[in-house]
C-alpha cells in the first residue's frame, strides 16, 4: 500500500474534498493505491472510482491535458484509459485542481506477472501505433507541459554532458558520449505524433499477464515519437526487445534518439545515487544495442 500523506495529501483530505465537491459520492470509502506515482497521488473512491490529485504545481497542467484528451483518445486506443467521471477545484486547504476517474481493474504490470515478454511488449507496441495514428488537431505540442518529452534530446544536452563527468570513470561515458551525439545528429522531420510519455511498467496494467490498460497520461503530448521507445531498455530482454522493435517499426533516427533518451534518464538518475544498479543495467542495454 503507498504510503498515506506524502505531499500533505492523504485520505482524510480526499474524503473532505469529495464530500464538499461531489457530495452524491460523499459516503463512499477513500483507500490508498498499491502502487502509487511521484506526479500525483491516487486514491480508491468506492470500488468504481478513483481520486487523483497533483502532488505540486508543476504537474498541474497535466489534469486539464488528460481531462480534455484522454475521452477523444479513448476510442481509438486498442486497451482501456483513465474515463474521466469529473474535475474537482481547490479547496480544504488543497491549491490544485484534480479529478475523479473511473477505477480499471488489473494488476500494476511487474516481470512476475507477464508470463510472455515477447508477446507482452508486442501489445505495448500495438498501442503506441494506435495512438501514433490518432488525429493531433489542436493536441498539445511537446513542451514544458511534458517536460519536454517528444522534443529534440538536445533539450537535456547540457544535463547529459555534467553526468556524464560526474560518472567518468564509472561507466563507459566514451561509448555513451557517442550515443549521445548520434542522438543529437538524427533530427526528427517527421510529423508530430501523439505519445504517451512515460510507458513504464507503473502505468501499464495486467490481467492474467497480458496487458489490460494504460494510465497516467500526464506527460502525453504531440511531437517526436522517439521518447515512447524507453521501455525496450528500461523493461525488456533481447528477445522481448527484438519483438518490441518488429512492431512497433519506426526508422533508424528516431531508435537513435530513444537510444539518447533512456541514457539521458538513466545517467540522471545514477549520477544522483551511484548504487542504483538497475540504471547501470539500462546504460549497459543501451551500449550494447547502439554498438549491435
Amino acid at each position: 500500500m503507498a504510503v498515506d500523506g506524502r505531499a500533505g495529501i492523504d485520505a482524510a483530505l480526499v474524503r473532505r474534498l469529495v464530500a464538499a465537491q461531489f457530495p452524491e459520492w460523499r459516503h463512499l470509502e477513500v483507500t490508498p493505491v498499491e502502487v502509487d506515482g511521484w506526479d500525483n497521488r491516487t486514491y480508491r473512491l468506492g470500488d468504481t472510482m478513483s481520486a487523483r490529485l497533483p502532488t505540486a504545481e508543476v504537474y498541474v497542467a497535466a489534469v486539464d491535458k488528460e481531462n480534455e484528451w484522454l475521452p477523444r483518445l479513448a476510442p481509438e486506443l486498442p486497451v482501456a484509459v483513465p474515463a474521466i467521471l469529473g474535475r474537482g477545484e481547490p479547496g480544504e486547504g488543497y491549491p490544485f485542481p484534480w479529478s475523479i476517474r473511473g477505477w480499471l481493474p488489473g494488476e500494476t504490470a511487474a516481470p512476475e506477472r507477464i508470463h510472455d515478454l515477447p508477446a507482452f511488449a508486442v501489445s505495448v507496441a500495438e498501442f503506441i501505433r494506435a495512438l501514433q495514428r490518432c488525429d493531433t488537431t489542436g493536441g498539445p505540442l511537446a513542451g514544458a507541459h511534458c517536460f519536454y518529452r517528444g522534443t529534440p534530446p538536445a533539450h537535456y544536452d547540457g544535463e547529459t554532458r555534467r553526468c556524464l563527468s560526474i560518472l567518468d570513470g564509472q561507466v563507459d561515458t566514451a561509448a555513451a558520449a557517442r550515443v549521445w551525439a548520434a542522438a543529437l545528429e538524427a533530427r526528427y522531420d517527421g510529423p508530430p505524433l501523439w505519445f504517451h510519455g512515460d510507458l513504464a511498467f507503473g502505468n501499464l496494467l495486467v490481467e492474467h499477464g497480458k496487458l489490460t490498460a494504460v494510465i497516467d497520461f500526464g506527460t502525453a503530448g504531440v511531437g517526436d515519437p522517439a521518447c515512447e521507445l524507453v521501455l525496450a531498455w528500461t523493461m525488456l530482454d533481447d528477445r522481448s526487445r527484438a519483438a518490441f522493435r518488429e512492431a512497433v517499426g519506426q526508422d533508424e533516427g528516431t531508435w537513435a534518439r530513444a537510444r539518447g533518451w533512456a541514457l539521458w534518464k538513466a545517467l540522471l538518475t545514477l549520477s544522483q545515487d551511484t548504487t542504483r544498479a538497475d540504471q547501470r543495467e539500462v546504460i549497459e542495454k543501451v551500449l550494447a544495442d547502439a554498438s549491435a
